[in-house]
């Protein structure tokens, strides 16, 4: 069915050639609608600090997509002696590489972090130039990483809303939502549980990671669900963060409604220029935001898929492949 732009949420029409893809005790802190990765709210959000193992977020996503998950690793002497949080490999077994992210994900094992980042990278410096360039794709101008555990160095920094966008992308990956997900993981012999303990308990907690260092303080990163919704919550130095979790999760989804903005469909963009959205666009939104929405049609020159843009008091807050057909 052919539906046309209505008159409350129409916009501009970009004709383009081309187009680029609560109160709280934290340090900084950041809530981002898990979607669009717009965000909600924070508070010094932007400031470039340690994470702590919230880093094992982004080796874990940058090690499944190099190397998946179905591949052994051969320990090195290397891996087995480094310091802090441990799996406790030992030096020459070889263990499949989905157990070790579930000890990087679960407990957190430095030991996994280094295996992990030879066997996909050749070498840890390989690897965290994989992880650094993958950052730079993703559009996180503000992280650096200097190795991929999260040891204090005082170059290996992101901020809060980074890091929340670190745990989107990785939502975004099937298996590593399932395993960051996991309140237990059992193996031949034994068994992890996660540290994370709001992903443990039954509530709106879903997946998430946890950090701590001297340096840092602690560090945490959830995502929270609930009635269709979706929040990231992240925490930087905050020594009551699981509170400060639930507190700043349950403002957002008192506060936050998802809306569909726009119907799965064809719409008349311009004379003879259809589009079609293939499923419907739905965001976040608070009651005053809802009156500031507007829609743009990014279109290219040439044959091909455009942009459907949604904007909030101008800014785009979420996006969507536009089919295009002209007659």
């Amino acid at each position: 069915m052919r539906k046309r732009i209505s008159a409350l949420l129409a916009g501009i029409i970009l004709i383009v050639c081309s187009y680029p893809a609560a109160a709280s005790a934290a340090q900084a802190y950041a809530v981002i609608d898990a979607e669009t990765g717009r965000l909600l709210e924070g508070a010094n959000e932007d400031a470039r600090l340690p994470i702590a193992s919230l880093t094992k977020i982004w080796t874990a996503l940058t090690y499944i997509d190099a190397a998946g998950t179905d591949g052994t690793v051969t320990i090195s002497k290397n891996a087995s002696n480094q310091e802090g949080s441990s799996i406790y490999l030992r030096a020459g077994e070889q263990v499949p590489a989905e157990k070790l992210l579930y000890g990087l994900m679960l407990r957190s094992g430095n030991d996994a972090a280094t295996a992990l980042a030879e066997d996909a990278g050749g070498s840890v410096d390989g690897f965290v130039d994989m992880m650094n360039e993958k950052a730079r794709l993703a559009g996180l101008e503000n992280t650096v990483f200097t190795n991929p555990s999260g040891l204090h160095d005082d170059r290996h920094l992101s901020t809060a809303y980074e890091t929340a966008l670190m745990l989107k992308h990785a939502m975004d990956n099937d298996s590593l939502k399932e395993i960051s997900s996991t309140v237990l993981y059992k193996y031949e012999d034994g068994g992890w549980q996660n540290k994370h303990r709001l992903v443990r308990a039954e509530g709106d907690a879903v997946a998430g990671k946890t950090g701590f260092t001297k340096t840092a303080g602690r560090t945490l990163a959830t995502l929270f669900e609930k009635d269709g919704k979706r929040v990231i919550v992240v925490t930087l130095n905050d020594g009551d963060d699981w509170n400060t979790h639930l507190n700043l999760s349950g403002e957002a989804f008192r506060t936050y409604k998802k809306v569909i903005v726009a119907e799965e469909g064809t719409y008349q963009i311009l004379p003879g220029i259809r589009g079609e959205l293939e499923e419907p666009l739905a965001v976040l939104l608070s009651e005053k935001e809802m009156k500031d929405v507007s829609h743009a049609a990014i279109i290219p020159r040439g044959a091909g898929n455009g942009i459907w843009q949604v904007r909030l008091d101008g800014v785009p807050i979420a996006t969507a492949k536009l089919k295009i057909t002209k007659r």
